[in-house]
């Protein structure tokens, strides 16, 4: 069984969806762990007393990553919060789909500082902390989407491309010194952005599936902690897909 006993965890974009599944497996398997949220600080909250209650240990803090001195606040509060930082998970993201002859550069603007900035400004300022830990990690939650497109995504398919770039440079550049980067990329997951597809589409998609189904949140939190947790200490600068097989050519 997996142990994160003692390991200091900040998960950006952590008051639902993927996030918020990550937050509850770390803290059950004894990570203390930040729950970071830009908008929805009563989802924070819940998920905060959710965690305590099963004997737990979280905090909420509230940043937009994409803002570079939030980040660094951001970073900062969560060191002092937990005492150290051993696990970095840049998980924030959003969406603003549209096909290119639609989309409008706010779209695009909005969709990269976010998944792609906010992942440089909350690394860089992460890395100093990181540092001082033993067996430190950064895992990038990217998408099959960086891998193989999407229509109607050219702006989150080119974030989340950026960040397995931004994954492997950080992989050779932290290694040396203790720190391990790896990239998870989730498939289409049941979430309540996946809800909300229509149909047909979500039967599209499925079918686009080898193994026929949607992935669970759960599926991917279950690797994110394997990766924090000291069993993975020799895995570094991969992105390993959570897709189902839809990445397969």
């Amino acid at each position: 069984m997996l142990n994160l006993k003692g390991k200091k965890v900040l998960i950006t974009g952590s008051s639902r969806g993927i996030g918020a599944v990550m937050a509850e497996k770390m803290a059950s398997l004894g990570a203390s762990v930040i729950i970071n949220y830009a908008n929805s600080k009563k989802r924070a909250e819940e998920l905060r007393k959710k965690i305590e209650k099963s004997g737990g240990t979280a905090y909420v803090v509230q940043a937009d990553v994409s803002d570079f001195e939030e980040a660094k606040k951001l970073v900062k509060s969560s060191y002092k919060a937990m005492g150290g930082l051993d696990i970095l998970v840049n998980n924030a993201g959003i969406t603003r789909d549209k096909l290119l002859l639609r989309m409008k550069e706010e779209d695009w603007d909005k969709v990269l500082d976010i998944n792609l900035k906010g992942v440089f400004n909350c690394s860089k300022n992460a890395v100093r902390y990181l540092l001082k830990a033993e067996n430190a990690k950064i895992i990038n939650i990217s998408s099959v989407v960086g891998l193989i497109g999407n229509p109607g995504q050219a702006n989150y398919a080119a974030a989340k491309a950026g960040m397995l770039g931004f994954t492997k440079t950080l992989a050779k550049e932290l290694a040396s010194k203790g720190v391990c980067t790896n990239a998870v990329a989730p498939g289409f997951i049941t979430t309540e952005m996946t809800d909300e597809l229509k149909d047909n589409l979500k039967e599209d998609i499925i079918n686009s599936v080898p193994l026929g189904r949607f992935g669970e949140a759960e599926e991917v939190a279950d690797l994110v902690a394997f990766l924090a947790s000291d069993k993975a200490n020799y895995i570094n600068g991969q992105v390993i897909n959570v897709d189902g097989g839809m990445s397969l050519s």
